[in-house]
């Protein structure tokens, strides 16, 4: 995700102008979760600001300190006094799910199982912990990153344990990468004949790994868009599809087509916003046609004739003019400048 990692929690970015992880906390709650913890490390004071005492999204909020990025079956190590001897949902604050959660937390609170893993088949498997799984649905096997992927089942991300799992990650060894990983706390329950269960994502799962997937979930998310006009919008502007203009926003002449959201304050004047856009707060679209983007709060794009498929961040100015009849792809960090020449 450089640049923007180096001033942006991966968590914090934008999908369909909310960070990825107030999606995960709103599916969390939605669940039926209400007590949460919230593992933060070097970026805990961005977490800590962005999330609050998470009564926005109806759950309470704990906040633990993992010092050091020492993998996720460490952070469930730290975690053992919040999560005491209960159940609990694990959910990596970077994944984006289309359908929530509600379904999986049901039926994993009825499975009997100490583990139920959500599981999605990818093309490219070694990029992920892989898990393989016989005709019952159950787990045989998981590795992390395996050179020789037995499945293409990719982890999601999100599992359900029973307190069994605190047992596994005092058991396992830290591993070569200096981790201490779930898949291998996983491994050993299905080593103890603990039973451990998988099944498949419904709708689209978006691991926001680089530019590309956040793009991808902003487009997933933006799909369920409804139009919503909230803003200043003139006579001489059109809106085609849902499209969601916040109050505070203003359109002059310009023409915006669905899906897409146009965040507070922002304005769009002798502007095209085209499909799959999120427009931040503050932004200022003049003389451009945007589309397939995402354009981070306070950025500005002026006299630009096409920019399509990218992500500008915070502050980020590009302007023309611009000619000719092919786009322009950037991917530009927080506060950067871009002039367009041609």
């Amino acid at each position: 995700m450089r640049p923007f990692s180096h001033t942006t929690a991966k968590q914090l970015l934008p999908v369909a102008n909310e960070p990825v992880l107030f999606h995960v906390l709103e599916a969390v709650a939605l669940s039926g979760v209400k007590d949460v913890g919230v593992v933060v490390g070097a970026t805990s004071g961005q977490i800590r600001e962005a999330v609050g005492d998470g009564s926005r999204f109806g759950v309470s909020v704990t906040y633990l300190d993992q010092r050091e990025p020492l993998g996720i079956g460490h952070a469930v190590h730290i975690s053992r006094g919040f999560l005491g001897d209960e159940d609990f949902l694990l959910f990596l604050g970077d994944n984006y799910l289309e359908k929530g959660l509600i379904d999986f937390v049901s039926r994993a609170g009825q499975s009997g199982f100490d583990a139920n893993l959500l599981v999605h088949g990818v093309t490219d498997p070694s990029r992920f912990g892989v898990a393989e799984i016989d005709g019952h649905g159950r787990v045989v096997r998981v590795e992390e990153k395996p050179p020789n992927p037995r499945s293409d089942l990719a982890l999601v991300g999100v599992y359900a344990f029973t307190p069994a799992v605190h047992e596994a990650v005092r058991s396992v060894p830290v591993s070569s990468r200096g981790e201490l990983e779930i898949t291998d706390a996983l491994q050993w329950m299905i080593d103890q004949g603990l039973p451990v269960g998988a099944e498949p994502v419904t709708g689209a799962w978006c691991d926001v790994g680089d530019v590309d997937d956040l793009l991808g979930a902003n487009r997933v998310a933006l799909g369920a868009t409804r139009g919503l006009m909230e803003g200043d919008i003139d006579s001489e502007s059109t809106v085609v599809g849902p499209v969601h203009v916040a109050e505070g926003a203003v359109v002059r002449r310009s023409h915006l087509h669905g899906p897409a959201v146009i965040g507070p304050g922002a304005v769009i004047d002798d502007s095209t916003v085209e499909g799959f856009t999120s427009i931040g707060a503050g932004c200022g679209i003049r003389g451009s046609r945007v589309g397939a983007s995402v354009v981070m709060a306070e950025a500005s794009v002026e006299r630009v004739n096409a920019l399509t498929g990218s992500f500008l961040g915070r502050g980020a100015v590009v302007s023309g003019p611009s000619t000719g009849g092919g786009g322009h792809r950037l991917v530009l960090g927080d506060h950067s400048r871009v002039w367009l020449a041609s």
